[in-house]
């Protein structure tokens, strides 16, 4: 008798993972730039072979920031809540404004990118967005925003800790390029990043050079239901160059990795309190 062998099909991506911590807690690492997941009917919109797709990955993604910000968890004395990101920032950006506030759309990086890092085609001109705005941008923005008000409800306060990476060496689509590229880069926001914030950022990773201030990238991602108006919410871009924790582009990481989580456990603990 015969037999029919039945493939387990791979499950999809989870668009996104909010991982618990202490429920006392206020602090929410985010990751959103991590993964290298793009579903396939995504895929198929691209207009890269798959080695051009392999190598815009390697460049455009925060590689294993999930996994320092997963160790970094681990070593905090009060554990932080943690919300990654399951899809490529390819699929849709989410810390991209949605609309004609985004700056990056000049590039073609606004919420659905159609350029690549060297500004090439990556989808094809009049490509409609709305469709992976309705399918991955909106849900991911809702869900961010359920979980900084679980935080407010639970602690009275939310404190939003991006987590990115940067390569060593400007990308063209860089605006504007000709910046310093400090080891670390604290991104701010005037009205969500309070003095006192920034301190303690400033001890937990060195002051500068160690450490630099919006350089080369600047702001920090709050949802926008609390931008500009919930003054509860505070919030802090941390853009880690990645030459100090990988072998560029993508990997594979060295002991930089194990420094730099510990030192965002250090401002995890400092504002927990």
């Amino acid at each position: 008798m015969g037999y029919t062998h039945l493939m387990t099909p791979t499950p999809a991506p989870a668009p996104y993972r909010l991982l618990p911590g202490a429920e006392d807690s206020p602090v929410l690492l985010h990751v959103p730039h991590s993964s290298r997941a793009v579903p396939p009917e995504v895929r198929r919109e691209l207009l890269l072979d798959d080695a051009a797709l392999a190598a815009e990955l390697d460049l455009m993604t925060d590689a294993h920031t999930a996994e320092l910000a997963a160790l970094a968890t681990a070593l905090a004395p009060h554990t932080p809540w943690r919300f990654v990101n399951g899809l490529s920032r390819l699929v849709v950006d989410p810390e991209r404004f949605p609309d004609d506030r985004e700056e990056m759309t000049a590039v073609g990086m606004g919420a659905v990118y159609t350029r690549t890092a060297h500004r090439a085609p990556l989808r094809p001109d009049g490509f409609d967005p709305a469709p992976l705005l309705g399918r991955y941008f909106h849900p991911y923005a809702e869900a961010m925003t359920a979980a900084v008000q679980d935080r407010l409800d639970a602690t009275g306060r939310a404190v939003v800790l991006d987590v990115h990476s940067y390569p060593s060496r400007v990308l063209p689509y860089e605006l504007p390029p000709a910046t310093p590229r400090p080891p670390v880069c604290l991104g701010t926001d005037a009205f969500h990043t309070p003095p006192a914030l920034l301190a303690h950022a400033r001890a937990a990773f060195g002051e500068a050079p160690t450490s630099g201030l919006d350089t080369p990238f600047a702001g920090a991602y709050v949802p926008l239901r609390f931008h500009g108006t919930d003054a509860r919410v505070t919030a802090l871009m941390l853009e880690l160059r990645r030459d100090t924790y990988l072998t560029e582009p993508a990997g594979p990481t060295h002991a930089g990795l194990t420094t730099l989580a510990k030192s965002l456990a250090d401002l995890v603990d400092r504002v927990s309190g």
